[in-house]
């Protein structure tokens, strides 16, 4: 099996067949933290399918599969996913894991978050103080999830939002690094803050509210929009990911002891 990296995307190519595979559009978390290298090869060795995967943020993703240049869309935004499947481009959306969103700033912790519990009020702080904050701002799931907190806070953002709220055009490690460079808040995915490596002074200052669940799901993109969707070996796929196998597969996924992914054991109707 050979990984290929080019501008973002990553594909896991089989070594001896061009057909016997399949493409899932996915995110950059599921790659950087390394679960789809931990994950893929184990269904491989199952079934003999092999998987290439296109890591990017979830509204590429999405776009990547609407156009049919993948099988199986995997990612974290459960609106975004009823609405390609309410539209037609995918069967069904499965659940399929779950983890947590974190607000992670910087240890001087200039808007007292530490001591909060809920993400409203949190950002409440950081734009009442105008604390320094940045944003992916790149369409990803942690974007649009970001946005709806704060939305949720009550806080319009908008081209006057300010200096103190920066939209990077970036992906998760790279929004991370920012924000330990200007001593800025932020919000990622757990899977993503627990394998960045340049923490510097960044901490985790608010998790566990039940408003930062961040749930992945598993879609078959649509045969009758795109008839050479792989249909059977992606069905193949997504069964295996929802079987007792691969979700026990998912829940033994840790890094330095802890627990990225949770399933959600989820069953077929």
């Amino acid at each position: 099996m050979i990984l290929y990296f080019f501008f973002g995307l990553v594909f896991v190519e089989p070594s001896y067949s061009k057909d016997n595979f399949i493409t899932v559009a996915s995110t950059t978390s599921t790659e950087n933290s390394g679960f789809l290298n931990y994950l893929l090869p184990k269904f491989s060795n199952k079934t003999g399918i092999f998987v290439r995967v296109i890591a990017v943020g979830t509204g590429q993703a999405i776009e990547i599969a609407k156009r049919g240049d993948a099988d199986i869309l995997l990612v974290h935004h459960r609106k975004s996913e009823e609405k390609f499947v309410d539209e037609g481009f995918g069967i069904r959306r499965y659940d399929l894991m779950f983890n947590h969103f974190v607000i992670v700033g910087p240890s001087g912790d200039p808007a007292s978050i530490r001591q909060v519990s809920e993400a409203e009020v949190a950002l409440k702080k950081i734009f009442e103080t105008q604390s320094n904050f940045v944003s992916r701002g790149d369409n990803s799931g942690t974007h649009k999830f970001e946005l709806g907190l704060w939305e949720m806070a009550g806080i319009k953002l908008g081209k006057d939002a300010g200096n103190w709220y920066r939209e990077l055009g970036a992906g998760m490690g790279a929004t991370l690094n920012t924000a330990a460079n200007m001593l800025a808040y932020t919000i990622a995915d757990r899977a993503t803050w627990l394998s960045f490596k340049n923490k510097m002074n960044l901490e985790v200052l608010l998790k566990g509210d039940a408003k930062l669940k961040n749930s992945y799901g598993v879609i078959l993109v649509s045969s009758q929009k795109h008839p050479h969707v792989k249909r059977n070996k992606g069905k193949t796929f997504i069964d295996w990911l929802i079987s007792r196998e691969g979700q026990e597969a998912i829940g033994q996924f840790s890094i330095n002891g802890e627990q990225l992914f949770k399933p959600y054991n989820s069953v077929k109707k």
